[in-house]
């Protein structure tokens, strides 16, 4: 399987399927911005219920792609999602052996949006032992032979079945609000540990 990917912060657990799952994956950093998707965002289970933490942007033209994006260098941005993520997490069977590997990401500073992405999502390959062979896109083509584009596939508007079978772990406000699937894949990986690659099994 061959996929186009956009670059996405802290991506769900169908974006890692398809990390996990294919052959080759082209991540698309070339592509004009599109507000609203997971591409500055991710979503949690807090004790309210889902949370999205929102990577700040500069505005830049309508057309800017996700190359040039340049994100809001405040220090803020990461001081609260490091404080969700363990108002949230800190009593996950997981956090205390992950938080040493994310806490030194949230006190450095970007430039670029795709910085961010891609320093965020190679830490979780890492932890999970994935190495998919992953090439980045830096000049725009719209359509790529054999690939099957996802690029437009990862958004919060619109709800569709997920292709991967739902799963059910112990979340830590589950008895609160029941089982919410297909989060961050922060959320498997603090409450699953190495055992949230399981999550990432595509259906039969």
């Amino acid at each position: 399987m061959k996929v186009i990917l956009p670059s996405v912060y802290l991506g769900n657990l169908e974006y890692f399927a398809l990390l996990y799952n294919s052959d080759e994956v082209l991540i698309d950093l070339s592509e004009n911005f599109q507000k609203q998707t997971y591409r500055n965002r991710c979503t949690i289970y807090g004790a309210n219920g889902l949370l999205d933490l929102i990577i700040p942007l500069q505005k830049k033209g309508a057309r800017s792609t996700l190359l040039n994006t340049e994100i809001v260098n405040d220090g803020r941005w990461q001081k609260l999602h490091w404080r969700s993520l363990e108002s949230a997490y800190r009593s996950s069977p997981y956090f205390e052996y992950y938080e040493n590997h994310f806490f030194p990401l949230y006190q450095q500073e970007y430039k670029y949006l795709h910085e961010v992405n891609n320093t965020f999502t190679g830490i979780v390959l890492t932890l999970l032992k994935i190495t998919p062979k992953v090439d980045y896109l830096s000049l725009y083509k719209p359509d790529h032979e054999g690939y099957t584009d996802y690029r437009n596939y990862f958004t919060p508007k619109q709800k569709k079945e997920s292709f991967l079978p739902e799963r059910p772990y112990i979340q830590v406000f589950g008895d609160r609000f029941g089982f919410k699937p297909n989060l961050s894949i922060i959320d498997a990986l603090f409450n699953l540990g190495p055992h949230a690659i399981e999550q990432l099994y595509l259906k039969k």
